[in-house]
């Protein structure tokens, strides 16, 4: 009988250092793939992603510098009345060459109101253009 206790201690305590080997490489399996693999592969993918956005940013900002081109203002507007049936008509004592687009506009609208049967248009020449652009209308 003490042999046969001795023998079942002696199972008992190999299963035990099984058992224990079998969880202790379970845990780490678990916290390896659990934890510490995702972690590290979230970290690479959000580096990457930021990595990514920012890349298209400077992109996006070098081709709009590039394809943007200074806009060239008119050096001359012009107003130009019309009368109540929609043709070009002339009033003497007019000033209509201006050379910058503010100046122009107050005086279109000073004409306006004193002369409330006509329409004024504010034009000028845009180079690369056949015709002559209308800015303001009143």
């Amino acid at each position: 009988m003490g042999m046969l206790i001795k023998d079942l201690f002696s199972d008992f305590r190999a299963f035990l250092i099984a058992g224990s080997a079998v969880i202790a490489f379970s845990h780490f399996i678990y916290t390896l793939f659990g934890f510490t693999i995702p972690a590290i592969v979230w970290g690479f993918f959000k580096e990457f992603g930021a990595a990514i956005i920012l890349a298209s940013v400077f992109v996006f900002a070098i081709a709009w510098l590039i394809k943007a081109k200074p806009h060239k203002r008119p050096q001359h507007y012009f107003v130009v009345p019309y009368d109540v049936f929609g043709s070009r008509s002339k009033i003497d004592g007019l000033r209509t060459e201006f050379k910058t687009h503010d100046v122009a506009w107050s005086f279109m609208k000073h004409y306006k109101k004193s002369y409330p049967l006509y329409n004024f248009a504010l034009v000028s020449d845009i180079p690369n253009s056949e015709r002559q652009t209308i800015f303001r209308y009143l």
